[in-house]
């Protein structure tokens, strides 16, 4: 309901106009959007639907932290880790497969270390559909990964750009968006506190017992709490191992508990004291 107010000459101010029958006539639920722009929307409390397709990591646990599940195609991801050429070979390796199976390529620019062949089929990834592009200085390994997004040509792009500021990484992010394939940026760990357009990036770490710790730092979604334990034996390796050997963390508690027992033992005998092989003073020494 209007008021008027009255002024001190007495006057006063005309009242509010009272809103037409047409306006409070109209619903007040919201109107159901088309498919199309429904399934675009994304909301900040839910995993995020991309409209773009991905490729399955591999990893079952993995799959199902990620938007799409799997590796998203026509953007950046950021693997970082502590030392480079330790496990991204194991972490990607699955969907390198399921790539090669397909007959795609799969490029890498400026690894820190030559692939190993040998190492690469045990993987099951077969070398005739890899290409290595080796660039050694920052420069060469950024427009080499550039040219290459825009060109298209690789299932599967891994790029290590140990150096590459905000602003590379946004014009990346943004060429990208063209590109059928995922875009692996391997970066290290201190990148953690950068700001990156990236819209997935996650740390990876070695297990004990062979297996891959992986935290989501960046997804389209909630934040991800915790670590992901991803089962990773290197290739060549699972047909070899015994059972003890699969879970070295027992071996190594065991040693400890050993070692304990054998520091509490020689802390008791130092305590006691031991006999002594010195003879009695003021007694003669026998003579034979």
């Amino acid at each position: 309901m209007a008021i008027s107010l009255s002024w001190a000459d007495g006057e006063t101010t005309p009242a509010a106009p009272q809103p037409s029958s047409r306006a409070s006539s109209a619903p007040r639920w919201p109107v159901a959007l088309p498919h199309a722009v429904e399934s675009a929307i994304w909301r900040g409390d839910a995993l995020g639907t991309p409209v773009t397709t991905t490729i399955g990591t591999g990893f079952e646990a993995l799959d199902a932290e990620l938007p799409g599940n799997g590796w998203p195609c026509q953007s950046l991801t950021e693997v970082l880790q502590v030392q480079p050429s330790v496990l991204e070979w194991r972490l990607l390796a699955p969907a390198m497969r399921t790539l090669v199976n397909q007959g795609k390529q799969i490029v890498i620019v400026g690894p820190p270390k030559p692939p190993h062949l040998p190492g690469l089929k045990h993987l099951g990834l077969d070398e005739r559909h890899l290409v290595w592009i080796q660039a050694d200085k920052p420069v060469e390994r950024l427009w080499a990964t550039e040219q290459l997004i825009k060109a298209n040509a690789a299932g599967m792009l891994v790029a290590w750009l140990p150096q590459a500021r905000q602003e590379q990484i946004r014009r990346l992010q943004v060429c990208a968006q063209s590109c059928d394939g995922p875009v692996i940026l391997c970066r290290p760990a201190a990148a953690e506190h950068e700001a990156s357009a990236a819209p997935l990036r996650l740390q990876a770490r070695l297990g004990v017992d062979w297996e891959l710790h992986i935290h989501l730092l960046k997804r389209k979604g909630p934040p991800h709490e915790g670590e992901l334990t991803l089962p990773s034996v290197p290739g060549g390796l699972e047909a070899i191992l015994t059972p003890r050997l699969r879970h070295p963390s027992g071996l190594i508690a065991a040693r400890k508990t050993q070692d304990r027992s054998q520091d509490l033992s020689r802390e008791f005998t130092h305590a006691v004291g031991s006999p002594s092989s010195r003879r009695p003073s003021g007694r003669p020494a026998a003579a034979y």
